[in-house]
């Protein structure tokens, strides 16, 4: 395990990076957003599945 030359990667990598602008950030938070609401309304509809097949039997 060679930590300074670990550490010289992360730090070239650090120097590399920018903040992204606000149009690629409003960007990335609405996939994100959407995601978020598509994994909900996938477990709401399991939820119902599951509670209609509890409550036939």
């Amino acid at each position: 395990m060679d930590v300074p030359l670990e550490l010289s990667a992360y730090t070239r990598v650090l120097r590399l990076a920018s903040t992204p602008s606000w149009e690629e950030f409003s960007q990335i938070a609405k996939i994100a957003g959407a995601g978020i609401l598509l994994i909900g309304a996938i477990g709401f509809l399991v939820f119902l599945i599951m509670g209609g097949i509890v409550s036939v039997i």
